[in-house]
């Protein structure tokens, strides 16, 4: 069974190593590096298996429901944010349209970043996002 959380510290170190490959991408000039948030990215998404998570786990010095716990379904919900967004970036590269590619890549480290400081980017959407469902559900019912 998988549980309703996530966590914390293994919500931060992917959301470090997204931040990390954007900057290697852009100081390298290497685009393809990209590729590897992506990746992780998917997997976490279509397999419920995110090596980055995975491997960070291993350093857990406390058992996981010891640690502030990230709700999974939140952390699917920005998944997929950053999954767009990394994605955008590579197909835009690699189709020379490199301010494009610069603006997904920007983005998805922003939000990363910003969510390490504190404050969740792709949380925000997703509640306006619910508080949009729950209005339109009061509408239909009138």
């Amino acid at each position: 069974m998988i549980s309703d959380s996530i966590p914390q510290p293994l919500v931060r170190t992917n959301q470090w190593f997204i931040v990390l490959s954007v900057i290697a991408a852009w100081i390298t000039k290497q685009e393809w590096i990209l590729a590897i948030p992506l990746v992780a990215g998917i997997m976490g998404l279509a397999f419920d298996f995110n090596p980055v998570m995975r491997f960070a786990k291993r350093f857990l010095k406390k058992k996981p429901t010891e640690y502030i716990p990230e709700d999974r379904d939140q952390q699917q919900f920005n998944q997929v944010i950053a999954v767009l967004c990394l994605a955008g970036s590579l197909i835009s590269f690699f189709l020379g349209w490199d301010i494009a590619g610069y603006v997904f890549s920007a983005m998805v480290a922003l939000a990363a970043g910003i969510a390490l400081m504190g404050f969740c980017i792709g949380c925000f959407i997703r509640f306006q996002w619910k508080q949009y469902q729950y209005r339109q559900s009061l509408k239909k019912q009138q």
